[in-house]
């Protein structure tokens, strides 16, 4: 009677979290997208499966281009920056540009179909009439004369990016006349090109306002959950005295040190820095947990035996362990960025005009009348909700994508 011979014990795994491999069976490259097993094609057999060695990131994005709506919400962000970067070229007009003759002009539709005939998009004419009795501006169409939209027309002139100047716009109509896909303000500027400009600022100060409080965030919080002891108590109850200040006193105080005097840059970088100071606590208590419970691992200790210095065990092996984590959280806060500027600058408490963002836009709904007879002032409302739920779906389809355990 023999006995079995005992299995070869395995080596120890000698990498660290952020280097570690996974080897996973991927499909043919003719069976389709997925982890899945392989599809035959066809009446053939069906096809071999290959061993690869792929790291933990690229499987991450596998699994997050498998979360549809996610991955569409990656696309339209995308969309959305791209637009805000050539906004001088994707707007069809100047949006400081005031018409007298367009006061509170009604969208004007795109059309496919003239007087019963297919026709090129086009838009009908506005013509202003003033009731002389009630002053309320009224607008006819003048269905006789269609104003066929084209792509690549001369207009306005604006200065792109501040270096050269052009007139090239990417949509409009010949000879520059105005159209206002969606209406106009009570000055008469194209709510569609304003809402393209503010796009720029409004977009970004949730990625600038994230980028310091993920500075903040990881230091302050990594230091507490590092060494602990009396740093981690005097930091926590920092966190917990600024965690504890009413959100909204709090935005005024700080708005109300900005200088009603300075430019609208000098505006910008301290609403940047005021979105910073408020968002980093939350981050930092996220990492100070990841820290604790991280710092006793036998990887971290083996590393001080060896002499590591704390700042670069803190930098390539505990920031990476958990650098999935930070992502889903940097992408869930920029959605609270971008709130908290269209709240600050609606309150008047934050950009101000000339200056163009979502927020300053909304600060015309903000008489009851006039939103009610010019609904189409609420516009930008509508670009902050479809921009907040896009960061809101990439997040949780991160979160699913990160997450280990998760089929």
């Amino acid at each position: 009677m023999s006995s079995a011979s005992p299995q070869p014990a395995l080596p120890p795994d000698e990498t660290l979290p952020g280097d570690i491999e996974s080897t996973v069976l991927l499909p043919h490259p003719g069976s389709g997208v997925g982890l899945g097993p392989e599809k035959p094609e066809g009446n053939g057999p069906v096809g071999e499966t290959e061993l690869a060695r792929i790291t933990p990131r690229r499987l991450m994005w596998l699994k997050f281009r498998d979360h549809r709506v996610a991955y569409c919400s990656l696309w339209l962000l995308g969309l959305f920056y791209l637009v805000a970067i050539f906004c001088e070229f994707v707007s069809p007009a100047n949006p400081w540009h005031r018409d007298a003759g367009k006061r509170f002009a009604p969208p004007q539709r795109v059309r496919f179909v003239h007087n019963g005939k297919l026709h090129r998009p086009f838009v009908y004419p506005l013509v202003q009439h003033v009731n002389p009795e009630t002053r309320r501006l009224s607008y006819d169409l003048q269905t006789n004369t269609p104003l066929s939209l084209n792509l690549f027309v001369r207009g306005q002139e604006y200065t792109m990016w501040g270096v050269w100047r052009s007139n090239l716009h990417l949509v409009g109509v010949e000879g520059g006349q105005p159209v206002f896909l969606l209406g106009a303000d009570r000055l008469g500027r194209d709510l569609f090109s304003r809402i393209l400009y503010g796009s720029r600022i409004s977009l970004s100060i949730g990625l600038v306002g994230v980028f310091l409080s993920l500075i903040l965030g990881v230091l302050i919080g990594g230091i507490s959950g590092y060494y602990g002891g009396w740093v981690d108590g005097l930091i926590q109850r920092l966190i917990d005295m600024l965690r504890s200040f009413p959100t909204i006193p709090l935005w005024l105080a700080l708005s109300a040190a900005i200088p009603a005097t300075v430019g609208d840059l000098t505006v910008y970088f301290f609403m940047t820095i005021i979105l910073a100071l408020i968002g980093w606590t939350g981050l930092a208590r996220v990492v100070r947990g990841k820290f604790l419970a991280l710092r006793e691992e036998d990887y971290v200790l083996s590393a001080r035996v060896a002499g590591v210095k704390e700042l670069t065990i803190i930098r390539k092996h505990l920031v990476p362990a958990f650098a999935s984590h930070l992502i889903v959280s940097v992408t869930l806060a920029i959605p609270g960025m971008i709130l908290a500027e269209t709240s600050l600058s609606f309150l008047r408490l934050g950009l101000r005009p000339p200056t163009i963002s979502w927020g300053v836009l909304l600060q015309d709904a903000q008489n009851l009348t006039s939103l009610t007879m010019h609904p189409w002032l609420l516009t930008p409302a509508i670009f902050v909700i479809v921009a907040v739920l896009a960061y809101n779906f990439v997040g949780d389809g991160l979160r699913d994508a990160a997450d280990p355990y998760r089929n």
